[in-house]
């Protein structure tokens, strides 16, 4: 005998408030089944299948209830919730709004639609609508939290642990509270206090796979890659299609140089939430850095297509190695900058600091056995104490290294900061009453651009890690060259241009070229033949490049490409496109990475010529070979990045070397492959320049910059705004 309509809804209410749900969605069917058009149970099974968070079968039963002229704020806001789950946010805040127009008053639809807001990054409005949320009840210990997730997001901090401690005064086990107020304080690298805050959250809700995601997220930007891995395996346990996640630990596969590793983290996060910021970028990237093609030109298409619609899609580094454009670089660096490192306060001019020195401070993560390190050793060692005090703010790992010992003896001062926040950093610089900063860093790994943003000194400065600009109107400066931004392309970057009357470049004439001969069959290369080289990394080696280098080499008899040897995987890839190319195995040679840099420069005096990339030069590469007399053939670019070999060969002399299209090029290395007494004589030219021209006369180099230094303070000192500057030869 059938139950009545009645008696099913009296037993699957009673189900519902049983919290067995599974029987109580049995029970709602067979009443609908005998009344589709049953209101109540319509939304009352919506209500049990959100509960058991199958979200799209709660909406086709909500789709129904939401058509009665009956329906009321309750079935609009379920309706809303759905859809929010379902990542449908724009749909999800009309249904919100329909519930609030019939009941304004409902604190919980306010704070329901005020986290909608928040998924559509309309932070201000969501917070208006915590507001009132509040308003109707002071204590909704939720709604405040969520208030200081806004709040977190338009990076006001100091207001969004407010926020956060006043919903945990109300509720001390309120776990998204301590989750939000832990993210902030990582954001602003108080790690001790966040790994607190994110271990409480852990305590009270082991099931939150955000809090390992948060927890994770934080050691990976402490370099912990292996606690990273594990923090971020135990969030996917918990939620196996949490694309942030996968991101996550593709990104310390990555600083790990575990490349297929943070590829196949990467597509895991891509075919989850393909518009994860950086995400399709980070995934290119890593292919690039595996010289894996396929789908090269589709893959760089639709990169490019999110670029013009304004996505955040690639990290400005990983940019310079695809875009040739300086106006594309620069608008995007413009839009990267204003989301992610905005400036703090306005750009205020400082009042004039009154000191008998110019005190210089260089900030960097890298004073280390490092490339920016190498590079600057001597101009630090050589900068005038008579009239500069230069001070060495360290953020960076201490690695023991005889390069660090050098630089430390090299300063006036030397902080180590690698445990202090931003703020702290820039409250010390204010402190010791810097005059000029210089940041080293740009938009390199383990960069603190949030130092600047608190405009930490009078003149900041962006200066040779990062190549090219910054997008903010908090640098000041930025050192150049005129080969590297010629006056046609000021417009392109946010900084004024402090000119060099060489190049840009520093060196150092100190760099020890070791006296081991190597013979060509220890290194893996032919007896007899033209060795053609590039020793880039990777990433930098675009199919267009390499597809110029094998046409190179079948019209060079004997001719061998020696290339850095990164993993197996590379080889492999390597290898194949070549013979796509109808280059055989034997014309390709990989270099096994030395432990000895001294050894490492005197290998390249077994090539011949060096091959440049485009559109993202060889940068510290192309000083190393030239300090150790190997020629580099390079096409000059539009941007910084793909410029910087030209700057270097103008510095030492050889111009001649600079092309500019991709067929004079070819035409160059085929002519200089074929024609030994030439490329002889460009050899003998780059020996004797070494040591006449400028590219290697640290101690000139040296008082030229400090000319530019001179230049800016005077500038800020006679209440002048920043200008380019041009630097006269001395």
């Amino acid at each position: 005998m059938a139950r009545s309509i009645e008696a099913l809804g009296r037993t699957a209410m009673a189900a519902l408030q049983a919290g067995k749900l599974d029987e109580a969605e049995r029970q709602f069917k067979e009443v609908l089944r005998q009344d589709p058009k049953n209101y109540t149970a319509l939304n009352l099974i919506a209500i049990v299948l959100i509960r058991l968070e199958r979200f799209a079968d709660a909406e086709s039963y909500l789709k129904s209830a939401v058509q009665f002229a009956s329906a009321n704020d309750a079935t609009f806001s379920n309706y809303g919730i759905v859809l929010k789950n379902l990542n449908r946010p724009a749909e999800a805040l009309k249904q919100f709004d329909r519930a609030l127009a019939i009941n304004a008053s409902n604190h919980l639809t306010l704070n329901n639609r005020g986290t909608t807001l928040n998924d559509l990054k309309r932070y201000e409005e969501a917070i208006a609508d915590f507001i009132k949320a509040i308003a109707l009840k002071t204590d909704f210990a939720e709604a405040i939290c969520n208030k200081g997730n806004s709040l977190s997001q338009l990076k006001r901090y100091d207001e969004a642990i407010e926020a956060y401690k006043k919903a945990l005064q109300i509720n001390s086990n309120l776990a998204d509270a301590r989750l939000g107020y832990g993210n902030v304080l990582a954001s602003l690298r108080r790690y001790d206090d966040a790994f607190e805050a994110y271990n409480k959250t852990i305590t009270i809700r082991p099931d939150i796979a955000e809090a390992w995601l948060s927890r994770a997220n934080a050691l990976s930007d402490l370099k912990r890659g292996e606690a990273a891995l594990s923090d971020y395996n135990k969030a996917l346990a918990l939620k196996p299609k949490l694309a942030e996640a996968w991101l996550g630990g593709g990104n310390v596969y990555r600083d790990a140089k575990q490349y297929e590793a943070a590829l196949k983290a990467y597509e895991k996060a891509f075919a989850l939430k393909a518009d994860l910021p950086l995400l399709e970028g980070s995934r290119l990237h890593s292919k690039m850095h595996l010289s894996n093609w396929r789908n090269f030109d589709a893959e760089y298409s639709h990169l490019f297509a999110n670029l013009e619609r304004g996505i955040l899609a690639i990290h400005p580094f990983a940019l310079q190695a695809l875009s040739s454009s300086a106006a594309e670089q620069y608008r995007y660096n413009m839009l990267f900058n204003k989301s992610t490192y905005p400036p703090k306060q306005p750009n205020e001019r400082f009042e004039r600091y009154r000191h008998d020195r110019i005190k210089v401070a260089y900030l960097a993560a890298d004073f280390r056995d490092h490339a920016t390190s190498h590079l600057l050793a001597g101009v630090f060692e050589h900068h005038d104490r008579n009239r500069f005090e230069t001070i060495a703010i360290s953020f960076g790992p201490n690695d023991q290294s005889e390069t660090r010992k050098r630089i430390e003896a090299a300063f006036e001062l030397f902080i180590d900061m690698s445990t202090a926040s931003d703020f702290d950093i820039a409250q010390k610089v204010r402190e010791l009453e810097v005059d000029i900063a210089i940041d080293l860093m740009g938009y390199t790994g383990g960069n603190r651009m949030e130092v600047f943003t608190q405009r930490c000194a009078p003149v900041q400065v962006n200066y040779l890690a990062y190549p090219g600009t910054i997008g903010a109107d908090y640098l000041d400066y930025l050192i150049a060259d005129a080969t590297l931004i010629p006056e046609t392309s000021q417009g392109f970057y946010s900084e004024k241009i402090a000119y060099l009357p060489h190049s840009y470049a520093p060196t150092d004439a100190k760099r020890i070229i070791s006296e081991r001969v190597f013979n060509r069959a220890e290194l893996g290369l032919p007896e007899t033949g033209f060795v053609f080289c590039c020793f880039n990394q990777g990433y930098k080696i675009t199919p267009d490049v390499f597809h110029a280098w094998m046409r190179i080499l079948k019209k060079v008899s004997g001719g061998v490409l020696w290339l850095a040897e990164n993993n197996p995987v590379v080889a492999a890839n390597i290898t194949r496109e070549a013979a796509a190319c109808g280059v055989g195995p034997e014309c390709i040679v990989f270099a096994k990475r030395l432990p000895s840099i001294a050894d490492h420069l005197a290998r390249y005096k077994s090539a011949d010529l060096f091959l440049d990339t485009r559109p993202s030069n060889a940068h510290t590469t192309a000083s190393d070979c030239l300090w150790a007399g190997l020629p580099i053939l390079t096409q000059i670019g539009e941007s910084f990045a793909g410029r910087v070999a030209s700057s270097l060969l103008n510095a030492v002399g050889l111009s001649e070397l600079i092309t500019t299209t991709q067929e004079e090029y070819e035409a160059l290395a085929v002519d200089l492959g074929r024609n030994p007494m030439r490329l002889d004589e460009i050899k003998r030219k780059l020996a004797a320049n070494r040591f006449t021209e400028a590219l290697f006369d640290t101690k000139s180099y040296t008082r030229h910059i400090e000319a530019a230094f001179s230049a800016m303070y005077e500038r800020h000192n006679s209440g002048l705004a920043p200008d380019h500057i041009r630097v006269a030869k001395q």
